[in-house]
């Protein structure tokens, strides 16, 4: 299957490192011009360094901006007026116990992994149903549907996503534009190697801290084994693609088979 983006313009949000980066690579390698988003413009030229690195044709665009805030969201949109290819993938996680997590915590989990993706959506969604064509994807997880005891805040804020996702497809129902949730499974990421190391101890090998993890946490996992970052931009990709123009409104999943369901 040969996947060409050459005319669409793609916006990855928390795009400096592991899946959000790897999504922005793989957009590029199928032609999309792609705006990098991060927090600060020093994360994003670092970013934007690599990348040019590993996809040397690519058009990349600097798009830094806090987007959890009013002036980091406007910078972004001044950056990235108009896009085809819309990715939230900008998210926090952590583990707490869940009688130690405050109403301000649950409050910070709300509002960046679930409203920063609905304040993209509203920006750029209007314009897609205009033009006819546009694709939006909500970076969700295995939480949101196997919520883990360690991080229910987490597992309600992925939970969420999919609700969103679900109801922004139905208002772009007939439009042309498709809006669909990615569920990620359990990822290898330098920030899930420190939560690994926290969970399973710090004196291990990082060999076998992921198998101790997936075989004390994450027992469901088909795969056995954490996925890499780029199996979930492949399946990113697809659903950009205009291969992918009857899948909208749903939650599509990348995660190993972690998820004991026969439906999506």
């Amino acid at each position: 299957m040969q996947i060409d983006l050459a005319d669409k313009t793609a916006l990855v949000t928390g795009s400096t490192q592991g899946i959000g980066a790897a999504i922005a690579a793989g957009l590029a390698r199928s032609g999309a011009r792609v705006a990098v988003n991060g927090r600060s413009e020093q994360s994003v030229d670092a970013a934007l360094d690599r990348l040019r690195g590993e996809v040397p044709d690519a058009e990349f665009v600097a798009a830094p901006g806090d987007i959890g805030n009013d002036s980091g969201f406007q910078q972004v949109l001044d950056a990235v007026p108009q896009v085809d290819i819309l990715v939230n993938n900008l998210g926090i996680f952590g583990a707490k116990p869940a009688l130690e997590i405050d109403d301000a915590e649950w409050r910070q989990y709300f509002e960046i992994n679930v409203l920063t993706a609905v304040r993209m959506i509203r920006a750029y969604l209007p314009g897609m149903m205009v033009r006819g064509w546009g694709r939006i994807q909500n970076i969700a997880s295995d939480s949101a549907v196997v919520i883990p005891a360690e991080m229910i805040q987490y597992g309600m804020s992925k939970t969420a996503l999919l609700a969103v996702s679900r109801g922004f497809a139905k208002e772009a129902a007939g439009t042309g534009v498709c809006v669909n949730s990615v569920i990620a499974g359990p990822t290898h990421t330098g920030g899930v190697e420190d939560f690994v190391h926290d969970l399973v101890g710090r004196d291990l090998s990082w060999h076998e801290a992921q198998r101790t993890f997936m075989r004390e946490h994450r027992p469901q996992s088909l795969l056995q084994r954490l996925i890499e970052p780029e199996e979930i931009a492949h399946m990113v990709v697809y659903l950009s693609s205009p291969f992918a123009s009857a899948t909208t409104g749903a939650a599509v999943r990348v995660d190993g088979g972690y998820v004991d369901s026969i439906v999506p």
